[in-house]
């Protein structure tokens, strides 16, 4: 059909794409079809949002208002709002969601459904927000279901991989605006970064660092601070302050037009969170992707490790970021269980290389039980000994599910295990 995902990496092999503008268009398209898959932003880098001679309904045109509930303190969206869309909307309103991707330009919908994150050793990722949703099962039955009303099975159902139907509406938490302001630190010695990264991620609301993993330095430390929080400091462990604002791939030579303000400037929750900007080309545009998650308490170690191949990595980086989440109990999400450490690589578009080093990188990180974000590219295995609830999830798609109508290769290799797909 021609239509490939936001990285030009995957081609659908759906046969057909369908763009409803209603939930009952929605459920027409679910019930008429004998295999369909939701999509987003296509933001995803393998093929989780495909479905090979199915029907793919771009939820583009879904409409869905935006509704603020300041006595409940939630916000309720379309499956196809993107969080840029209705940032702004919410902090008029007085409102913000605690956590934010690193881009903007992201569904709802599908950053839950995949278990995107944000950053913050005290903020949950993405999917923690949602206290309700809105589902088309197979064969076009509309369910709703909420944290309150089926806590048993709820925490199966957000980070859902697409897996269990269309989610056309969701409710999320918010909570009271606040400003931001972002300071980048330059040269952190790698040695601060295993010793003092307790410390290093709580000098702000949200913290990121940014290497190749072969230089002898972490290149930058972006250090996200509530303005009201803030402490004034002249440098982080060694690292010192920027003197102009940085692309996360300053080190590639990768100017900085499209990120959000930095150098201290405050401004609302929305325009800081993220690290680029709604309106520009978001992150380096042409890249591939991939992350891991590892216990919190293993950081050191795994980082570490992933140094003893930087090597190996740098040549083929755009570059990597180490951020941290907060631990939740939803069954699919990396941070399920705990504390979490992302390691997150954008590759330059050269897959066949990046699709080299995976083994490799996965084979330093299986000591920590790392995790691999279900959008992204990974070899895959043994997913049960990482996600222990993938047992659980299998019962519920199976429930909600009996026909598999979204059991789509990629369902079917890393949630049922069946090799060859």
């Amino acid at each position: 059909m021609g239509e490939s995902n936001w990285a030009g990496n995957h081609q659908y092999a759906a046969e057909t794409v369908v763009t409803p503008h209603t939930r009952d268009e929605v459920r027409a398209a679910v019930a008429a079809a004998s295999s369909v898959k939701a999509l987003g932003s296509r933001h995803c880098f393998n093929d989780i949002a495909d479905a090979p001679g199915g029907v793919l309904l771009d939820l583009s045109e879904l409409e869905g208002p935006v509704e603020i509930d300041a006595d409940a303190a939630t916000v309720t969206v379309g499956g196809s709002a993107r969080y840029g869309d209705f940032a702004q909307q919410l902090h008029d309103a007085g409102f913000a969601l605690a956590n934010l991707a690193s881009l903007p330009h992201i569904t709802v919908a599908g950053s839950v459904a995949t278990g995107t994150h944000g950053s913050g050793r005290r903020r949950q990722g993405l999917a923690a927000a949602v206290s309700a949703l809105e589902l088309v099962t197979a064969g076009g039955e509309v369910r709703t279901f909420s944290r309150a009303a089926d806590p048993d099975v709820f925490p199966g159902l957000v980070v859902s991989l697409g897996a269990l139907g269309v989610v056309t509406r969701l409710t999320l938490d918010v909570v009271p605006a606040f400003d931001v302001r972002q300071d980048v630190f330059e040269g952190l010695p790698w040695a601060a970064a295993y010793e003092h990264l307790d410390e290093i991620e709580d000098a702000g609301y949200s913290v990121s660092l940014f290497t190749n993993w072969a230089n002898d330095v972490v290149d930058l430390a972006w250090v996200k601070s509530r303005v009201g929080a803030f402490t004034e400091r002249a440098g982080l462990f060694g690292a010192l302050p920027a003197g102009a604002p940085r692309h996360p791939a300053h080190a590639a030579g990768v100017p900085a037009g499209n990120v959000t303000p930095q150098l201290g400037v405050p401004g609302p929750w929305h325009q800081r969170l993220p690290h680029f900007a709604l309106e520009f080309t978001p992150s380096v545009g042409d890249e591939l992707q991939t992350e891991y998650f590892v216990p919190y308490r293993d950081a050191a170690a795994a980082m570490e490790a992933v140094r003893g191949i930087g090597d190996r990595l740098a040549p083929v980086l755009l570059v990597s970021e180490i951020r941290t989440v907060a631990g939740d109990d939803l069954w699919l999400s990396p941070a399920y269980g705990g504390d979490r450490v992302a390691l997150h690589f954008t590759w330059q578009p050269r897959q066949p290389e990046v699709e080299t080093l995976l083994p490799l990188i996965e084979e330093r990180l299986a000591p920590f039980g790392a995790r691999p974000h279900w959008g992204k590219l990974f070899c895959g295995g043994e997913l049960d000994t990482v996600y222990p609830r993938l047992g659980d999830f299998r019962s519920l798609a199976g429930t909600l599910d009996p026909g598999g109508v979204f059991r789509t290769p990629f369902i079917r290799r890393n949630v049922f295990g069946e090799t060859g797909v």
